[in-house]
């Protein structure tokens, strides 16, 4: 259940007891998304679906035009919902493009996490890695941003844990890895560090293909 947040204040203190279960689910790291062997990576996308700049111009071009084709019969995306595709030349069998808020709506950006994750679920997918979503040009602030996709995956893993194997946050830059490392201990404390700073992600991760569900 998705609930309001106020993330303008963030105390950098744990806000859960400490879950094994959930930890060990969850992997950050700074890296190429695109080439990750995950089953589904999530894109930052447009309204339109039909590529742009940042995480979303580079996964259409590493999947390749077949990506845009199939875009194309989606008819667009609204802020907060999520629609899925084949990854096509991407290591991932899937990406799940979600629509992230222009104007700091944290509950618009709460749904873009959690739908990612309820059509995971729906396509028995395992594994999925998350770019950050909207701190880009559309200004979301980069703390208030992790707080709310480390919250969600928090909320949605305590009642589907056993749906998923790895959620992967997937940084580019410094600051995002950092603004990471400081949150992390927050949303998912643990006695010790476990595997959760990458790689974690192993090819073993990829699905099989000849009985992968038609998006």
């Amino acid at each position: 259940m998705l609930q309001d947040m106020d993330y303008s204040n963030v105390k950098i203190s744990p806000k859960y007891t400490c879950s094994d279960t959930l930890n060990s689910k969850i992997v950050l790291m700074q890296s190429d998304i695109t080439s990750l062997p995950v089953q589904a990576i999530v894109n930052a996308a447009n309204f339109s679906l039909l590529g742009g700049g940042g995480v979303d111009g580079a996964i259409h071009a590493a999947a390749g035009p077949q990506l845009l084709e199939h875009c194309k019969k989606l008819q667009g995306c609204n802020t907060g919902e999520a629609k899925i595709t084949y990854g096509y030349k991407l290591s991932a069998k899937y990406v799940i493009h979600t629509v992230g808020p222009r104007d700091q709506n944290s509950q618009q950006l709460q749904q873009c996490y959690y739908n990612c994750l309820e059509l995971a679920r729906k396509n028995k997918i395992r594994s999925i890695a998350f770019p950050c979503i909207s701190t880009g040009i559309y200004g979301f602030p980069n703390v208030a941003a992790a707080s709310i996709a480390l919250e969600t995956v928090r909320t949605w893993l305590k009642e589907h844990h056993d749906c998923i194997d790895t959620v992967v946050f997937c940084v580019y830059s410094v600051g995002d890895m950092a603004t990471y490392l400081s949150l992390l201990p927050c949303f998912f404390p643990a006695d010790k560090l476990l595997n959760r700073i990458g790689p974690g992600v192993t090819a073993d991760s990829q699905p099989n293909k000849k009985k992968a569900a038609q998006p």
